[in-house]
């Protein structure tokens, strides 16, 4: 017979795990036309913007409307000094990658804080924009136009 006095111990609780930490980057995918941004955000950052591993906003993109579409996700929340943002971008031309840019800074935003999840939602930077180049049809000169009509 087992004598009760020499019961197993009791097992004690784990502490409790401590709050948790932003991580060291937020990742996300933007689209736009032909365009495709691959964005990674760092916590913490200086507002610093490379593109391609080597160029900055203002060499890359050499429209002010491109610059400001970029960075439009960052003023609607306030955050363009929180971050370093790193960016791959290819395909399409420079305003498409522009749109897919500001898509991705919106989505590792909206991963980042719920508050400016409502921000970035309510001014449509989370909606992805699906309008595509139309394909040309066979017996037309491209997508909609024709060839010349010739009575005689």
């Amino acid at each position: 017979m087992a004598d009760e006095t020499t019961a197993a111990p009791e097992t004690e609780k784990a502490p409790a795990p401590p709050p948790a930490e932003p991580p060291a980057f937020y990742t996300a995918v933007g689209r736009r036309k032909c365009s495709v941004a691959r964005v990674r955000m760092k916590p913490n950052g200086t507002g610093k913007i490379l593109i391609n591993k080597k160029r900055t906003i203002e060499q890359y993109f050499e429209r002010e409307g491109d610059r400001l579409t970029v960075l439009s996700p960052l003023v609607a929340t306030s955050t363009q000094d929180k971050f370093d943002i790193y960016l791959n971008l290819s395909g399409g031309g420079t305003a498409g990658q522009a749109g897919a840019t500001r898509m991705g800074i919106s989505r590792c935003l909206s991963k980042a804080s719920s508050e400016w999840l409502q921000t970035l939602k309510s001014q449509g930077y989370l909606t992805r924009d699906a309008r595509e180049k139309e394909r040309r049809k066979y017996g037309r000169r491209g997508a909609r136009a024709s060839y010349q009509f010739s009575k005689r």
